[in-house]
Parts: C-alpha cells; structure tokens; sequence
C-alpha cells in the first residue's frame, strides 16, 4: 500500500467532514466562472435552456465592455464607486480597531459581551430594513430628524431630494452595519495577544495609550494589513443593498448614489441584456484581482512577513 493511500485512510474522517464544504465550494464558486464565456456574446435566454443559449449565442467580442466605460454617467459610476470605497476601507480600519481597543479594555465582561452583542446585531440586518430605518428618520412628513427640526422652529427638508447630505448618509448607514463585525475580528486578535507583554509595559512605566501604541496597534498590524489588502481587491464592487435600496430609487440623489453596480443592475433590468452585466462583473473582478496583487507586493516590498502570501 502507497504512502499517500494511507495517508488518506488515516485522515478520511477528516476528509469526510471538509467534503460538503468542499462541493458546496466547487459547485457555487468554481463552475460559475465558466458562465463568463457570456461576456463576449450577444446572449438571450433560450426556451431549450441556459447552456443551449450559451451554445448557440452569437460572439460579440469585447463590445459588451464599451457598455462602461462609453456611457455619458462612466466617469460619475466610477468616481462614486472608487470615493465611496476608500471611505469604506479607511474608516473600516480605525473605527473597528478603536472599538476593539475600547471593548477590550473593559473590566467588566459582562458588560464587553452586551457591547460586542450589541455592535454586531446590525450586521444581520438586511439592507432593506435598514432602508426603513433610514426612512424612518428622514421621512418629509413623519420622519424623526424633520420632526426635530420643525420643534426648533426650523422648516422640514426633503431629505431624499438633496444629493449634498447623501455621501455622509450612505457612509453613515455603511460604518453602522459593519462595524460591530470588524470589531469582533480585532477583539478576538487581542485577546490572543499575550498578557506578558502589558505586564512589561506596566512595569516601565507605560500609560495606557502606550500600551496601545508599543504593544495593541503592532500586534494587530498583520491582520489590518490582510484586511486592507482583501478590501482593496473590493474597491470597483459595491454593495447593491446599500445603494439602492437605501436611497429608495430617488432619481435626483442618481448623481451621488449611482455606483457601476447599480448601473448595470437599472440597465439589465431595463433592457434585460445579460451579457453587459456580465461583462461588467468580469470587468470588477480581473480589476480587483490585478489589485490584490498589487497591493500584495507592494507590502512585500516593504515587510515580507506581513504580506497575504
């Protein structure tokens, strides 16, 4: 019997707990990338099915690209999608880390678990509720912010018909959501951190905020490094749920809230052609592929060990 047949005799039971995974992997992940032969046709759906449309589509080559980037809104879809995610990544990194840094330093655990709880409930929130939550506070007749406005004796606004508050609403609405769960993956960072090295920190005398500064921040610089580099690899897609459903499909806020995955979506739904929203996928994810790479070497170039791979 071969070394690599007992090797898998001995770890089947392993083998048969990651399998599941493993399909469910291969069969949603792995087999739709062979859709992308839709991006350079000229595809329709077939009443004998999808692959026989695929089969028999006329090859269009490269036109379904121009669909982006020949568009009058290209520069106004690219420009809010790329503002709008470095917002995302920046306060993605501080605001989750200060968090953490405070939660942990809690005494009282019992309180640090109500807070984490309670940080990380918003992120299981669809953005559909989290649409009407918006609404509820921003609502011209019943809304919350123009009822305190009308009882400082100020007039009411039409929240969903000024575009100028939209890029703090949506950044808003997006660090609220996402926050407790950054958060919780940093807490559980520091608490793997060990306690020798705060103890040290105490004995010479360190305060508070320099033991965060010599000791929290660079035990923690790995992972925000992994993280910023995988976000970075999102910077061309968007979150759909926020941005269209969230605004509500207000034409007028179109100039601050359309971002390319909102764009495709309106356009396919209009025109029902597939194949521009799948080439605009294929478009996002060679993107943020080339992206990932570069933001990978880039942190190699400078420190090996913290690079992703």
């Amino acid at each position: 019997m071969s070394t690599k047949w007992k090797r898998l005799r001995r770890n089947q039971i392993f083998l048969l707990m990651v399998l599941p995974a493993t399909l469910w992997f291969i069969i949603m992940k792995y087999l739709p990338i062979f859709g992308n032969v839709i991006a350079f046709q000229k595809f329709t759906y077939h009443s004998k099915g999808i692959f026989h449309g695929i089969w028999s589509a006329e090859w269009v080559g490269f036109d379904n690209f121009k669909f982006l980037f020949q568009t009058n809104d290209a520069f106004i879809i690219t420009r809010n999608t790329l503002l709008y995610n470095l917002a995302f990544i920046i306060l993605g990194i501080v605001i989750p880390v200060a968090l953490a840094i405070v939660v942990s330093a809690l005494t009282n655990k019992r309180m640090s678990k109500f807070y984490q709880t309670g940080m990380l409930l918003p992120h299981f929130l669809s953005w559909v509720v989290v649409g009407y939550f918006v609404f509820a506070f921003l609502s011209m007749d019943k809304g919350f912010l123009n009822n305190v406005l009308e009882s400082m004796g100020m007039e009411p606004k039409m929240w969903y018909n000024e575009p100028a508050y939209w890029p703090y609403i949506l950044i808003l609405a997006q660090v609220w959501k996402t926050v407790g769960y950054s958060s919780v993956i940093y807490i559980a960072a520091i608490a793997g951190i060990d306690r020798t090295y705060y103890e040290a920190a105490v004995i010479d005398g360190a305060s508070k905020w320099q033991q965060i500064r010599s000791v929290t921040i660079p035990h923690l610089k790995p992972l925000i490094i992994i993280l910023t580099i995988l976000a970075v690899g999102q910077i061309f897609h968007s979150d759909i749920g926020l941005f269209y459903q969230v605004p509500r499909e207000s034409g007028l806020l179109f100039p601050v809230t359309n971002v390319i995955d909102t764009y495709v979506y309106r356009s396919m739904k209009e025109m029902g052609v597939f194949s521009m929203s799948a080439a605009a996928g294929l478009y996002q994810s060679v993107v943020g592929c080339i992206l990932v790479l570069t933001a990978n070497y880039a942190v190699r170039k400078i420190s090996k060990d913290d690079a992703l791979f």
